[in-house]
């Protein structure tokens, strides 16, 4: 009886680890950056592992009021590439912060703990 109390106090406090390095993970998530480009590297957009754009630079030349759909068109490119790009690391970095606390099983993706 005592022997599956032992488990599940074992078993809790792994979670409160694991809650802990998660939220710690998630907060440093801030300092992953993820920089793409488009139109030719005219458009740079820098997304952090929050999915947050933290940067923007447009080269001046590109800068035409009369062709700012072309100009809203690069920019988005820009950011939606950086934000697919900075997956990888986000899931990287959230699994490095978690190793050891579980055991590895095959398909268990922790990105749905950062939403």
């Amino acid at each position: 009886m005592f022997g599956n109390m032992a488990d599940m106090m074992g078993l809790m406090g792994k979670m409160k680890d694991l809650q802990s390095r998660m939220k710690d993970a998630q907060d440093s998530l801030v300092t992953l950056t993820q920089v793409a480009e488009s139109g030719g590297g005219m458009v740079k957009a820098t997304v952090n592992g929050q999915k947050a754009l933290i940067g923007l630079d447009i080269d001046k030349d590109l800068v035409n009021p009369d062709d700012k759909e072309m100009l809203q068109d690069l920019i988005v490119a820009a950011v939606n590439k950086a934000l697919d790009n900075i997956e990888p690391k986000i899931k990287e970095h959230l699994q490095k912060a978690t190793d050891g606390v579980l055991p590895n099983i095959p398909g268990l993706d922790l990105g749905g703990f950062m939403k």
